[in-house]
């Protein structure tokens, strides 16, 4: 299977390479991001904007979900914060007059770039079935339409309904009670797709799939090790966390196949010495593993401590900790005591001398945290790893106390929030009881899709109609030319958006596009909750005028959906809900835990903590009552002769499948996105040079997957590993090679080949 480039994409002949940055942000941070904010908004509302982003009074970057701290600064966002902002507050318009130029099949020929240059979606559209148009609908037709096809199923399972990140907790509760109540727990997200293997993990040995630390702990921390994760682009506003854990004396240790600027050197934008300064170097120590070779490094750590607690007894274990707060400990070093020092060298790429440096940072540390993203998250053994990662912190007591813990860093805004008000297929019995005891309906029990096997179900028919609130399901997953498909046998697609996007164009028989406002937009009187990636709870209010007079809530298209589907519903007051957000609330206090007095404790500037039982108590809710050690075999991925192992990437202009502009300043790329990071060492062996052409092609057992027209780049990456950004390389990523347990795709180890173009086919 191949997919071709979309016509309008930069020519790759105009990709200009320059050397990788060595340090992040600073006065070009800061300079791109207002001229990305004036060049979509203009400078008023730019400084309107931009003023109440993530301020106690304002509203919720709808980027990511890292934390704010008590004291903020006037300017509490980042570059690609800033972006996001933009990219949602933008003047810019997409009217009915749009859609009758631009066909369906038209729109699939564009990149998610040009496609989300466009603007601000403004009315409801419909595209019948046989027809290559979206053409106006009103609100009215358009609910009753999905109310029909909705009724006229065989079963509720043959429907999915999908979430963002982005929805708000209001908005996700709600959701997912029309869900329960339709019948079905078809509930995938784009968790399924990210931290899904973090909250398997964790919830087995930890009994929570959160993380356990504050952002207080970040800067009581003695060693920060920074794994899979490139925070200078995925989440900058860690970076100011990591600045100031170093000056209250932390060491960091960055573990990433690539060398990423961020965790080189940070200047800060809102300090003197961050714009004229050299800034803050913030990695002590880069461990630059091969791809996949996380969880022989975490156990081969761990390894080199029971050596040193047997060298000095009393030293180095937390034995009290470890007798009176875990399980499984015996089994656990038993089985690491045959770890193959050989295996480890040849999975991680690292030397023993290298590893057992990086054990006396531990050493010498009393706390240790351990962050990471989806360079963790997104293998075969991705669950298996997070566990290793927590053996190797609970033998030193580093869980449950201040400055340590599991740190899993979230994407987007409100992705774990979602969660939280259960946006999940499987959902755990107390929830539905308590669903069952408050609105007085029996919720479903049968487990619903994930997102892997919704796209599959798509693909055999058996389900039918697919509801997206937010997100683009068609960019963000994998396997593209088998999802496209999938999504063209649909009876029908909707989409709840802001922008337009790829998901919109590979639609269903028929189709909908239902406009929302964004959070940078005033919703009335009310406003929206969020949960950040360490559990605080804070309001979200929009200050814009909306971009259309014609764009409902989130809430509000749930809760008129749901009075079409269900009439007057005796158990639901879907009404209030769509005029008053508090009388959501009030009823999630009543159904999820640590929302106790949910409306009134919001409304406290900056929100309040969700209560964290390993955090708080070192409580462990798990199925032995304490926190497990686990064992886990070790699996050496070994590449063929001739092959490499790839890792989807971001660009440093994009964030998840919203892509900002053609750039990737800090690794040196411009005016292109279709480039392949390889080892100088690499191109020799493949007999390749920087500046040629290639193809990316996936081997699998049902066949190969070909990624077409890559310029190879000689980086600095890892020997034997190469990357690529996403979406474009998604292609890649077969629909059956997940993760073990959390059925995640594994975008970040994928064996690729790299096949020379022939001149012409340029």
């Amino acid at each position: 299977m191949a997919r071709k480039a979309p016509r309008d994409d930069v020519n790759e002949d105009g990709i200009e390479i320059g050397p990788p940055k060595e340090w992040a942000a600073g006065i070009p941070g800061v300079t791109r991001s207002l001229l990305t904010a004036n060049a979509q908004m203009g400078v008023g509302r730019t400084l309107l904007t931009l003023a109440g982003v993530n301020q106690k009074e304002g509203f919720d970057c709808p980027g990511c979900a890292w934390p704010e701290g008590e004291h903020r600064s006037p300017f509490e966002f980042c570059e690609n914060g800033a972006k996001a902002v933009a990219e949602e507050a933008t003047v810019r318009r997409v009217t009915r007059d749009f859609f009758a130029r631009h066909t369906v099949d038209d729109l699939a020929g564009h990149t998610e770039y040009w496609l989300g240059q466009q603007g601000r979606l403004t009315e409801p559209m419909h595209k019948p079935e046989g027809s290559d148009h979206y053409v106006p609908v009103s609100w009215d037709d358009a609910f009753s339409l999905i109310a029909r096809e909705l009724r006229a199923l065989d079963s509720p399972d043959e429907a999915l309904f999908y979430t963002s990140g982005r929805t708000s907790n209001e908005a996700a509760f709600a959701y997912q009670l029309l869900v329960r109540r339709f019948g079905t727990n078809n509930l995938p997200d784009c968790s399924n797709m990210c931290h899904e293997s973090s909250g398997s993990a964790l919830n087995e040995t930890l009994g929570i799939g959160k993380g356990t630390v504050s952002l207080e702990d970040l800067y009581r921390a003695d060693l920060i090790l920074v794994v899979g994760q490139n925070p200078g682009t995925n989440h900058p506003r860690m970076l100011s966390a990591l600045e100031r854990a170093k000056r209250e004396g932390a060491r960091i240790v960055a573990v990433n196949p690539l060398p990423e600027a961020g965790l080189l050197r940070f200047k800060n934008p809102q300090r003197p010495s961050g714009l004229v300064g050299k800034g803050t170097t913030l990695s002590d120590r880069f461990l630059q593993i091969r791809l996949n070779g996380d969880l022989a490094l975490f156990k081969a750590m761990s390894l080199l401590l029971l050596e040193a607690e047997e060298a000095a007894p009393g030293t180095v274990i937390d034995r009290d900790f470890v007798e009176t707060h875990t399980h499984g400990f015996d089994d656990w070093a038993e089985d690491l005591r045959s770890l193959d020092w050989t295996e480890v060298e040849e999975a991680t790429g690292l030397d023993r001398p290298a590893i057992e440096e990086a054990v006396r940072e531990v050493l010498g540390a009393k706390s240790v945290i351990v962050c990471w993203a989806m360079g963790l998250t997104q293998h075969k053994n991705s669950v298996a790893t997070i566990r290793e990662v927590v053996n190797f912190l609970l033998l030193r007591g580093n869980v449950g106390r201040a400055g340590a813990g599991v740190c899993p860093v979230r994407g987007h805004s409100n992705v774990q929030g979602d969660r939280t008000m259960g946006i999940y297929e499987k959902p755990p019995a107390r929830f539905l009881d308590a669903l069952r005891d408050e609105f007085g309906f029996e919720p479903p029990r049968e487990h619903g899709f994930d997102t892997v096997e919704a796209i599959r179900a798509l693909r055999s028919e058996q389900a039918k109609v697919f509801i997206a609130m937010g997100g683009n399901f068609v960019s963000a997953t994998p396997d593209t030319a088998a999802t496209e498909e999938a999504m063209r046998r649909a009876r029908l697609t909707v989409q709840v958006s802001t922008k337009l996007n790829r998901s919109h164009a590979v639609c269903g028989r028929e189709a909908l596009i239902l406009p929302t406002l964004g959070r940078t937009e005033r919703d009335g009187d009310r406003f929206v909750t969020v949960e950040d990636s360490m559990g605080m709870v804070h309001a979200s209010r929009g200050r814009l005028r909306p971009a259309s007079d014609d764009l409902l809530s989130e809430v509000e298209i749930v809760c008129r959906l749901a009075v079409e589907l269900f009439g007057d519903d005796p158990h639901v007051p879907w009404q209030e809900f769509a005029a008053d957000y508090d009388a959501i609330r009030d009823r999630v206090s009543r159904v999820v835990p640590g929302f106790d007095d949910f409306n009134v404790r919001v409304r406290a500037p900056g929100g309040f903590a969700l209560p964290n039982a390993p955090r708080d108590e070192r409580r462990f809710p798990t199925a032995t009552g304490k926190a497990n050690f686990t064992v886990n075999d070790l699996q050496v991925l070994r590449v063929p002769p001739g092959r490499l192992l790839l890792q989807t990437v971001r660009s440093h202009d994009q964030y998840n499948t919203t892509i900002y502009g053609m750039d990737d300043r800090y690794r040196g790329v411009r005016n292109g996105r279709r480039v392949v990071f390889v080892h100088a060492g690499d191109l020799v062996e493949q007999g390749l040079a920087d500046g040629d052409l290639v193809d990316l092609v996936s081997e699998w057992p049902d066949g190969e997957r070909r990624a077409e027209a890559f310029r190879v780049v000689a980086y600095p990456t890892a020997r034997g590993c190469c990357a690529a950004y996403f979406p474009e390389t998604n292609v890649l990523v077969p629909l059956d090679s997940v993760a073990d347990t959390s059925n995640t795709p594994t975008s970040k180890s994928v064996v690729v080949r790299l096949v020379r173009r022939a001149p012409d086919a340029g």
